[in-house]
């Protein structure tokens, strides 16, 4: 079953967590932040998925949660930093934050943005100094609709924004690799992306990625971590209940 993105916050949490590796066998990382996505499971994670950059020195682990309160998301979120100082020997946690899916657009007719191992997916980022989010949201908001039918090979897209700093995201899911790269050099950034938001000034960062595993993947068996951490392997594959719903989840969105 393909992990996906909600194209808005009704019914799911999603979380972002961003990773520079320190290791020459990024592998490593990858494997240690699969268990990390099993431990999950038992704390409400409906589904997961790690990303690596295809060009740059990036790993991101995204999960998707059951709906709670913003108290018990802060709670959540204090528990995962803990839970991750365990990989802090093999990279350093660049970013994290909860994010607020709040459009959305897909091409195939699913409710969201859905996409399995394997699958290529591009995200941007553009962040602000001063704390003018609303703004900000509307200007990516703008830009996806004013865009995204008219982009060749993109099967889906979400924009989103952090509930921690001043910042948006805008992902998208691509038909493969060479429908992005052609979409990369085709695109004039000065004449589609500047008019949006140069009069906001933000520190805007874009890459590619390849998704290298999502929680119905298979946990590898073997431990490698030092003994003792806190990790715990929170079992093979999903309660069937768990599975079915994400895909309630997917189709309420």
């Amino acid at each position: 079953m393909p992990c996906f993105v909600p194209f808005s916050n009704r019914n799911l949490d999603t979380s972002i967590f961003v990773f520079r590796p320190m290791v020459v066998v990024v592998d490593n990382l990858i494997n240690a932040l699969k268990l990390f996505s099993s431990s999950t499971e038992r704390l409400g994670c409906v589904h997961s998925s790690i990303f690596r950059s295809i060009h740059g020195n990036m790993i991101i682990w995204y999960g998707a949660w059951i709906k709670r309160s913003n108290e018990n998301k802060k709670s959540l979120h204090a528990s995962l930093l803990q839970m991750l100082t365990n990989v802090s020997s093999m990279a350093i946690l660049a970013d994290h934050s909860f994010f607020d899916a709040y459009a959305g657009e897909s091409k195939d007719g699913f409710p969201a943005a859905k996409f399995s191992t394997g699958d290529i997916i591009s995200i941007g980022a553009a962040a602000l100094a001063s704390d003018n989010m609303d703004e900000l949201s509307y200007a990516n908001l703008a830009l996806f609709k004013a865009h995204f039918k008219n982009i060749q090979g993109a099967v889906s897209g979400v924009c989103m924004r952090s509930e921690m700093n001043p910042r948006v995201v805008c992902l998208f899911v691509w038909k493969s690799l060479q429908s992005c790269y052609t979409w990369i050099l085709n695109t004039d950034y000065r004449a589609t992306v500047l008019p949006y938001l140069n009069r906001l000034s933000p520190d805007i960062k874009f890459d590619v990625f390849r998704v290298v595993y999502v929680s119905d993947d298979e946990v590898p068996s073997f431990q490698y971590l030092p003994p003792g951490q806190m990790l715990e392997n929170g079992g093979g594959s999903k309660q069937g209940k768990v599975i079915q719903g994400s895909k309630n989840a997917a189709a309420d969105v």
